[in-house]
């Protein structure tokens, strides 16, 4: 059962640390391989120069596969990154930003995903990442 955005939601607002929450990442998509994110642009998330850091877009990206894999499940459940890569490729200047996580596999033990970060009204990725999640037990 794939969760709807208004539960994954719930999920970003019951299990995640108050600095993840302050980014302000709202779901807008959800089905039973995917999940994307908005990432809303905010002064306080540039660096100099007024491009988004990157540190905001790897934490989107970490936090938007977990609901993917969330989705995947139907439900939120204990799970762990053991693995993220992210390859920076233009520079986000006052756009929100889409997170769209896709499974490409999920094991019993082991969840893999790639990440396309795009800026909102643009085509061109601003970033790409990949993720690993452990399940434990």
């Amino acid at each position: 059962m794939t969760l709807t955005p208004a539960e994954a939601d719930k999920i970003l607002a019951d299990n995640f640390a108050p600095w993840v929450q302050a980014l302000g990442l709202s779901v807008t998509e959800t089905d039973d391989r995917h999940a994307v994110l908005r990432l809303p642009w905010s002064e306080q998330l540039a660096r100099e120069g007024g491009a988004l850091s990157g540190q905001a877009l790897m934490a989107a990206a970490d936090t938007a596969s977990v609901i993917a894999v969330s989705s995947a499940l139907g439900s939120f459940g204990p799970m762990t990154t053991v693995q993220q890569s992210i390859t920076f490729q233009r520079a986000v200047l006052g756009a929100d930003v889409l997170v769209d996580a896709r499974l490409t596999k999920l094991g019993r033990r082991l969840a893999f995903l790639d990440v396309t970060l795009t800026a909102e009204g643009t085509e061109a990725p601003a970033a790409h990442a990949t993720t690993v999640y452990a399940f434990p037990n």
